[in-house]
């Protein structure tokens, strides 16, 4: 068995390639809905004249192709790999071998992969970006408190005023919260991408079982695996 289809998923991704991951979710999750929501249905509905087929051919290939992307991507940013899940195709006509990529379970993990990752990548964009923000700002609070309007900072809100920061000693328990905040932020984060990576394994990468076969390629080196 190839050493790379073994350990697939299992580093701990950094915090910076974390951040960055999740935040990316969400416009590579908004792309990838839009365009397999849009081909398909005009494909679906325009198949009975032949028009949708090559529509539907495309939402086919260009899902395989933006899966071999993402796979790089997490790769790049999470340092997991995930090996290619594909079958060989035939080397008959491209009937044949169309059949094969529409028989390929791969094919509609694919799909299933980016159409959720539109509502994941939601939730992860809106939950790292309120964090990091969050701490920021209150960690950062000692340096800008004095430009805010009045001079002063005030939580909960400007109209509900419990605690009022107007100065650098009333400032320090508010930025100690945010260095706190930082770390949860940090590990939040990871956690958040590890469980993403392990996510994107299971959808993208092959099955266990697949593993397990000594004929299964699992390397992008393998180029009889055709997208």
């Amino acid at each position: 068995m190839n050493p790379a289809q073994t350990e697939v998923g299992s580093r701990r991704p950094p915090i910076g390639g974390s951040v960055a991951f999740l935040l990316l979710n969400l416009p590579v999750g908004i792309a990838g809905f839009v365009f397999l929501v849009t081909t398909l249905s005009v494909g679906v509905s325009t198949a009975i004249i032949w028009v949708g087929v090559p529509v539907l051919a495309l939402a086919v290939l260009a899902t395989r192709g933006a899966a071999r992307l993402e796979r790089a991507r997490i790769y790049a940013l999470l340092d997991n790999y995930i090996a290619l899940p594909y079958r060989s195709l035939p080397e008959g006509d491209q009937k044949q071998r169309w059949k094969a990529r529409l028989k390929d379970s791969a094919t509609w993990k694919d799909m299933t992969y980016f159409l959720l990752l539109f509502p994941i990548g939601v939730a992860q964009f809106c939950i790292v970006l309120t964090t990091w923000a969050t701490a920021l700002g209150l960690a950062a609070l000692p340096f800008y408190y004095r430009y805010l309007p009045e001079g002063a900072y005030y939580f909960p809100s400007w109209e509900v005023r419990w605690f009022t920061v107007d100065s650098v000693p009333s400032s320090l328990p508010w930025a100690a919260l945010g260095v706190l905040l930082l770390g949860v932020s940090a590990v939040l984060s990871r956690g958040l991408a590890s469980a993403h990576a392990r996510f994107a394994t299971l959808l993208l990468g092959p099955a266990p079982r697949q593993l397990r076969e000594d004929s299964f390629p699992g390397t992008p080196a393998m180029t009889s695996v055709a997208g």
